[in-house]
């Protein structure tokens, strides 16, 4: 969708995702939508910031969004307020789906969630009579186990009520760096070619061998979950790490930095030392995108926009096309030093989403793709061909039944509370870019607990304790948090220098995409027999 869209809506269902302090630029454009009369309701265990602008908050038990979804979408069928035509015309497989969520009443669905049935019947009722609704989300709902499932769930609400394919109307996945989605668009992902294009697909291996001169692989790679356990059975022994920070990030992290020590070589390329570039045999030190190169990013929006170099990378660092390029000089392969036009144009060459897209078109305020030709307009949101009265050519676009599993890993006497993880406004994921210096925001972070909790276990507000889940353990300060429910825990990943926060995260993923569950650990706190005040330092008792 466009951002403009949520200017103009009638519904929001924000879901699994804290917009105001994640997508602030976004949030924004949501703002000016709730000022122009729209309604909104936040889905989400957490009364988080951005649920305080909510109508309605929906405080569900954690992992328990399929079960959520389920209940609307029976609500929605029950009451007749499905949009008919358009599941008969622009979509299978309803009746399969709706045997499925037979057994999702408002009663079952108030015990499984922790909702009230009343308020769940509200949401499912606004949600399908409005003229123009969206369903927004972000790593509330993906990160974890079954995320995949969790996005077809919300993805069957749209085919319910024809909120999808229309101006004002849509699924809206929210991007949680600057260009995410432009990695993804340039061929960063294991099953895909630039523009998103199949690898297993004859024709586009075709179009690709012939334009790079080499035979190219012909089944799906890796993506980073299955990478980490193929390095553990030493089936890959290098990794050349661009930009990203595993050895901070991953869940289950003792096992991803005892991986990574484990390989034979490691190549790491960034812009700053982090503590993947501390273990790393060779590291690269890369320009800075957005202010020392000229290129392009791409927002969650799909706009393409340029970027243009304010000043030179500083000391022996290198612009990453130039890194990238000596490297392959030196294996063989001279490419020249194609500048950042000449690389566009190449990705122009072979993409059809961006074909039309020149710098001299970009220059303004850039383009949304696809954009097939240099007369074409851009798209402002997609799949409008599910209007069409031939589906654009198109295949109807299908439900999905899914099952209402909660977390995999269960509560029990040794780990009797949940642990959520997520970000603040002020910082930014692991602290490479934001941290290492004396902040007057935010310096450590803080585990936030209901203080009915803290008191059930003799805890006072900034007291440090100790924190366990079945991977190992972290000192931390507790905050009192009185908005966040009982049993359930929530603090940032910002701040690893402070505390490994990931020592503690759930091991389990999804299958279907590889994400971790960052979003479910079971833990366990307990009293450190030492004065709290000696820590009180670290912790932002005003934030």
């Amino acid at each position: 969708m466009s951002y403009k869209e949520i200017e103009e809506v009638d519904v929001i269902l924000l879901w699994g995702s804290n917009a105001r302090e994640a997508h602030p630029i976004f949030f924004h454009h949501l703002m000016s939508g709730l000022d122009n009369g729209a309604r909104m309701y936040a889905v989400d265990p957490r009364r988080t910031s951005s649920a305080t602008f909510a109508d309605v908050w929906l405080g569900l038990n954690l992992g328990s969004d399929i079960a959520m979804s389920n209940t609307v979408a029976r609500e929605i069928i029950h009451q007749g307020l499905v949009n008919q035509n358009f599941i008969d015309h622009s979509t299978t497989g309803f009746d399969t789906y709706a045997e499925s969520v037979e057994p999702f009443t408002l009663e079952v669905g108030a015990e499984l969630t922790g909702v009230p049935a009343e308020a769940i019947a509200e949401m499912a009722r606004a949600y399908a009579t409005a003229d123009k609704a969206q369903i927004l989300w972000t790593l509330g709902i993906t990160e974890h186990h079954n995320g995949v499932d969790n996005v077809f769930a919300l993805c069957n609400l749209a085919l319910l009520t024809g909120h999808v394919g229309r101006w004002g109307s849509g699924l809206v996945p929210l991007r949680g760096q600057n260009n995410v989605q432009g990695g993804g668009d340039m061929g960063a992902l294991p099953n895909k070619f630039p523009g998103f294009q199949n690898i297993t697909d004859p024709a586009a291996q075709a179009k690709f061998r012939t334009a790079y001169g080499v035979d190219l692989p012909d089944e799906d790679g890796l993506h980073l979950t299955l990478m980490f356990e193929a390095m553990d059975r030493g089936e890959i022994t290098s990794a050349y790490v661009i930009g990203e920070n595993p050895a901070d990030s991953e869940a289950d992290i003792e096992f991803a930095r005892a991986t990574l020590r484990g390989l034979d070589t490691l190549v790491v390329q960034d812009i700053f030392m982090t503590r993947t570039a501390e273990l790393a045999d060779v590291v690269l030190p890369a320009s800075v995108g957005w202010v020392e190169s000229d290129g392009t990013v791409t927002s969650s929006e799909r706009r393409v926009q340029r970027v243009r170099a304010a000043v030179s990378p500083p000391g022996e660092a290198k612009h990453d096309q130039d890194i990238i390029g000596e490297l392959a000089r030196r294996l063989g392969y001279d490419w020249g030093r194609p500048d950042s036009i000449e690389l566009w144009d190449e990705l122009r060459s072979l993409s059809p989403l961006h074909a039309g897209m020149s710098y001299q078109r970009l220059d303004a305020k850039g383009l949304q793709w696809p954009c097939p030709s240099l007369e074409h307009p851009g798209t402002p949101f997609l799949h409008s061909w599910l209007w069409d009265d031939d589906l654009g050519g198109h295949p109807p676009a299908p439900f999905t039944v899914v099952e209402a599993a909660g977390p995999k890993e269960e509560l029990s006497v040794e780990f009797p509370m949940r642990l959520t993880t997520g970000r603040a406004l002020d910082s930014f994921n692991t602290g490479v870019q934001s941290g290492g210096f004396d902040s007057p925001i935010r310096y450590g972070d803080a585990l936030d607990i209901n203080p009915a909790d803290a008191a059930s276990l003799d805890l006072l507000d900034g007291e440090r304790v100790l924190v366990s889940s079945a991977r190992g353990s972290v000192e931390m300060p507790i905050r009192f948090q009185p908005e966040i429910p009982r049993g359930l825990t929530f603090t940032t990943f910002h701040f690893p220098e402070f505390v490994d926060i990931n020592v503690l995260t759930s091991d389990a993923w999804d299958k279907k995409s590889g994400t971790a569950e960052f979003k479910a650990a079971s833990i366990r706190i307990d009293k450190i027999e030492a004065p709290a005040a000696e820590n009180h330092s670290e912790v932002d008792h005003h934030g």
